[in-house]
């Protein structure tokens, strides 16, 4: 029987044709990136070096508002409108979208919000990828392709992980459904993206896990530990509520302030003096900004949190609160970053309940509530492997597929589809492909059900 390819050489004519669509788009999106970064790293070293800046955090968030509302045309959509673009071509990606995303997530974190990049990170990567599409003059079904590649350039590069970043493409745009025809593209893209950042010496943090274990059952050696698998199993149940809480949350706050603020400028200031009073209660900044690094000696942060005593039993949810005011009240940035802080100190707290590694649950907590709140269990399993070597691929599935499972049908994006539904959801699970924000609004939380009660 003869090769399928042999039939159709325009195969690869079509490889080679995304081979040289996708080197503009790895080169701008792995520089812009890497500028992003270093820029951001410069904003954070600034706002420790001078605390007193957290108190112009109101007036930042105005301007913020300002150029979104006269500059920034469509751009408010963020990630969700390059998800809705990649589904329903037409609305458009505005070019600016990348440079006042890259700005504003900037001001965000110099003056003391708490947010993440990724955001920042795809939107470069839709933005710039759309461009290049018009400059190309691709139809529609070829701007997809190449608006996903973006994505996972995006992605790829800001976290140094070019393979996640390219199965995170294309598994975010619809829970339980993988579209491989953007695979060649998307992973093509990614790995170049991270090499063209790399190279402009971008800095990405490193991580390791220094558990390891032997077990026996019967004097024989075997791969896993029933036990460790069940202690997983309970953390990992924690991970999807707390991924579930932090969606929900950063929905019901946004909800919150439109119901009795109404301006943007309002909602702006006033989501800027609940961080500063805040940070004033708790009586240190470790829960603003990434929270990758502590500013002071003993601080929080995630690298803390993969070490005995790292984090305090609350880290994860005073993150949590912080980083969901900052983003509905309208400042910007991404949330992942923040999540990887939540999980990670949260799988802390869960170690020292279950008797338990800190460092393999820190690891399990960060991949976890993250694959929760984006319903990405398979990007965020390859990001462990990426991130922290394959020792414990196991473990690390398990945890996300676990906490997936039991943060809902709920998300940090409410243009994410539901293509198949998940298991044991026992109200009855969709029909039909919904977005997750019209889910919110025909199968409304607890959460949101009060929300609606005390804003009328």
């Amino acid at each position: 029987m003869a090769h399928p390819l042999s039939a159709n050489p325009k195969t690869f004519v079509q490889i080679l044709r995304w081979t040289l669509l996708i080197i503009p788009v790895a080169v701008i999106v792995g520089s812009l990136n890497a500028f992003f970064l270093w820029i951001l790293s410069l904003a954070t070293e600034t706002r420790i070096d001078n605390a007193w800046l957290i108190y112009l955090l109101p007036l930042a968030g105005i301007v913020i508002v300002y150029c979104y509302r006269n500059l920034g045309k469509n751009s408010e959509g963020g990630n969700n409108l390059i998800m809705d673009e990649i589904h329903e071509p037409g609305a458009g990606i505005p070019t600016r979208m990348g440079p006042l995303v890259l700005i504003t997530t900037v001001i965000t974190h110099l003056f003391g919000g708490s947010a993440g990049r990724e955001g920042t990170a795809v939107q470069i990567g839709g933005a710039t990828t759309h461009w290049l599409a018009r400059v190309f003059k691709l139809n529609e079904a070829d701007t997809r392709l190449i608006l996903i590649a973006g994505v996972a350039a995006g992605f790829g590069a800001v976290f140094g992980t070019p393979l996640t970043g390219a199965i995170f493409a294309l598994e975010v745009l619809a829970i339980g459904r993988l579209r491989y025809d953007a695979i060649i593209p998307a992973l093509f893209a990614a790995i170049l993206a991270d090499v063209v950042c790399s190279a402009w010496g971008a800095h990405h943090t490193h991580y390791r896990i220094d558990f390891l274990e032997t077990i026996t059952l019967f004097e024989h050696a075997i791969k896993v530990d029933i036990v460790m698998i069940a202690k997983i199993v309970l953390a990992a149940i924690a991970f999807g509520l707390a991924g579930y809480l932090f969606g929900e949350l950063t929905h019901v706050f946004k909800d919150i302030f439109k119901a009795t603020l109404k301006n943007p400028y309002l909602i702006v200031v006033v989501g800027g003096l609940i961080v500063i009073g805040a940070v004033q209660l708790i009586g240190n900044y470790d829960y603003i900004g990434l929270g990758v690094y502590s500013s002071r000696e003993g601080g929080v942060s995630i690298l803390s949190a993969f070490t005995e005593g790292g984090a305090e039993w609350y880290s994860w949810l005073l993150k949590l609160l912080l980083t969901a005011i900052t983003l509905a009240a309208g400042y910007k940035g991404g949330e992942v970053t923040p999540l990887f802080f939540v999980g990670a100190t949260l799988g802390n707290t869960m170690a020292w309940l279950l008797g338990a590694p800190v460092d393999l649950f820190a690891a399990l907590g960060f991949l976890a509530v993250f694959a929760a709140a984006t319903n990405t269990p398979l990007a965020c399993t390859i990001m462990g492997i990426e991130l922290f070597g394959a020792d414990h691929m196991l473990y690390f599935a398990i945890a996300c597929y676990t906490a997936y499972y039991f943060s809902g049908h709920t998300g940090i994006y409410s243009s994410q589809r539901v293509a198949v539904p998940k298991l044991f959801d026992l109200d009855g699970a969709p029909t039909i492909t919904h977005k997750l924000g019209e889910l919110r609004d025909t199968h409304s939380s607890l959460l949101k059900t009060v929300v609606k009660k005390y804003t009328r």
